[in-house]
């Protein structure tokens, strides 16, 4: 089974939850594991998924398919102005603005768990 390949989520915890890293699986419901180093929480949440998909198969419960509960598809409207100024950006880069709106997204998520973490 360890060939199954989930999507992950991960997140610093805070001090209150008793610091290190959390992990979860979206398409493994309750399938979450932690650690003090984001490494140790991918170890230790690679465990946890083997875990509860040997559970899964034991009750005779469908394995659910990797990627099966997110489309990656993320719709949204915005004010004209800003698709005109991401459209120029885009082209100034060189990439799609699809490509371009992932990048910024991923980098605030990254910045903001930073915050959170210090």
């Amino acid at each position: 089974m360890s060939s199954i390949k989930y999507p992950f989520d991960m997140r610093p915890l805070t001090s209150d939850e008793g610091g290190g890293w959390l992990i979860s699986f979206p398409d493994l419901p309750g399938c979450i594991s932690d650690g003090e180093t984001p490494e140790e929480a991918i170890e230790n949440g690679a465990e946890a998924m083997e875990s509860w998909l040997e559970k899964c198969e034991h009750i005779g419960r469908p394995i659910p398919l990797a990627g099966e509960t997110s489309s990656g598809k993320f719709m949204t409207r915005i004010p004209k102005t800003l698709h005109t100024r991401l459209v120029l950006r885009a082209k100034q880069e060189g990439v799609s603005m699809n490509s371009l709106v992932s990048v910024f997204i991923a980098e605030s998520l990254t910045r903001r768990d930073l915050q959170i973490d210090n």
